[in-house]
């Protein structure tokens, strides 16, 4: 859907912004994107992904999760569940351990998509 903006600031009769057109994103697309930007709102998965990222080649043992955070290894496990759900590091099973990856490509996409968000005149 394609919509013109209205000019805020003309009534100040200022030349920073005029009406523009833009694509409005779909309902699903903006679910999608708001289910992302909750998964990464906990500072516990935060840190969860710091830890990950920290680790040689970005890939961690949710072994190596637990105590630096002090939390338990179900809660660990949760976290790293959502985060996954999410798209932001990938699982992969290792005997009785998970493994957990970043998907460096999965964060850029949230930074590309807030930045689209951006105003020309802020």
């Amino acid at each position: 859907m394609t919509i013109t903006l209205p000019n805020p600031t003309s009534r100040q009769q200022s030349t920073c912004c005029t009406p523009t057109e833009t694509t409005i994103p779909r309902p699903a697309e903006s679910r999608d994107l708001a289910r992302r930007l909750k998964a990464l709102s906990d500072p516990t998965r935060l840190q969860l992904l710091q830890l990950v990222a920290a680790h040689p080649g970005g890939r961690a043992c949710i072994c190596d999760l637990t105590e630096p955070l002090g939390v338990t290894q179900p809660t660990v496990s949760h976290h790293m569940k959502l985060l996954a759900e999410s798209g932001f590091v990938t699982r992969e099973q290792q005997g009785k351990w998970a493994h957990y990856t970043i998907r460096p490509e999965a964060l850029n996409d949230i930074g590309q998509r807030l930045a689209s968000l951006s105003h020309p005149c802020s």
